[in-house]
């Protein structure tokens, strides 16, 4: 599915506030495509879509500039990207499909009206790599520009959910990790090099179909990783009332982030484990044999000792890991 672009033809400098509130909606829903599935798209009170089961999944994530992003640092396409791939992700992680996509937008009116169309972009670029469509949302006046991202999509079964996870289960991850966060910090020092790694900041490589693929395989619970993959199993073991032990041993360290953790004196591993936006998949599976292809086996599930009181429900090789354990909001 394409979007349908045009050409920006605005006048350099042109703003939302040159537009109007109904020029900046045309501006986007010119730039969005409607997939099969869209039996109502953008310009009616709400939009109607079809689902191929009963079970909807819904995930909203919520993007503020200079916390989320910075314009000086990404390209208006990839903060659409990245906004889609959050709540995209979301969805992944149940084991489902995005079917539509909804964008509230809170904007100053001297933002430019040529941003605003590269933002279109990017939110269906990376909503096409799904199938999905943007089929409406709602734009407002903000001193501060703030992007919410709403997902509806469906599973084929019941969705897989993070208070599955049982003892002696293995946790396998399914994508790269650590490279957004290995971006970020060449980003807040100045640089733009290693590309790579600054370019997965830009833009997320989500391994979209990876969620159902687990469901299919048996997986027991499923999380994308957002905060930080310690943070994110975190979640998982509390859940499930169980401990996560994960293995040094099972994590490659890609050149890039080998150096990258060189040049600014950092154990690089440190980046994988903590680092967030790359939006990886990680399930637990009954055995080792049950893991689909293509995931990396990271560690393992145990019972929790009954007289535990505190300490990390995750682990490094049977050992509470000494740092942050990823991105904290509060």
């Amino acid at each position: 599915m394409d979007a349908q672009r045009s050409p920006a033809t605005f006048p350099t400098g042109t703003t939302l506030a040159d537009l109007g509130e109904f020029g900046a909606i045309d501006v986007l829903t010119a730039r969005l495509a409607q997939g099969d599935e869209v039996l109502v798209g953008p310009g009616d009170d709400a939009a109607e879509v079809r689902l191929a089961t009963e079970r909807a999944l819904v995930a909203t994530d919520v993007l503020v500039d200079g916390r989320h992003f910075r314009r000086d640092w990404s390209a208006a396409a990839d903060i659409g990207h990245r906004a889609a791939a959050q709540s995209l992700s979301d969805i992944n992680a149940m084991g489902g499909r995005t079917v539509a996509v909804t964008v509230g937008l809170a904007a100053p009116p001297d933002l430019e009206a040529g941003w605003l169309s590269g933002l279109a972009d990017g939110l269906a670029e990376e909503c096409a790599e799904v199938g999905a469509s943007v089929v409406g949302g709602d734009l407002t006046r903000s001193d501060v520009l703030m992007i919410s991202v709403t997902a509806v999509g469906s599973c084929s079964g019941s969705p897989v959910l993070r208070s599955g996870a049982r003892p002696g289960d293995v946790v396998a991850m399914r994508g790269r990790q650590g490279w957004a966060a290995a971006g970020l910090a060449v980003l807040g020092r100045g640089f733009r090099s290693p590309r790579a790694v600054v370019e997965a900041y830009r833009r997320p490589q989500v391994p979209y179909g990876a969620g159902a693929a687990a469901a299919a395989a048996g997986a027991t619970s499923l999380i994308d990783v957002s905060d930080g993959l310690l943070a994110d199993l975190g979640h998982v073991a509390r859940a499930s009332g169980v401990l996560v032990d994960l293995r040094r041993e099972s994590f490659e360290l890609d050149e890039p982030l080998q150096a990258v953790g060189a040049a600014l004196g950092v154990d690089p591993l440190g980046f994988v484990l903590t680092g967030g936006d790359d939006h990886p998949v990680v399930g637990t599976f009954p055995s080792a044999e049950s893991v689909p292809e293509d995931w990396r086996v990271i560690g393992a599930v145990h019972a929790q000792d009954e007289a535990l009181d505190s300490g990390p429900l995750v682990t490094l090789d049977g050992s509470a890991y000494d740092g942050s354990t990823g991105y904290r909001h509060f």
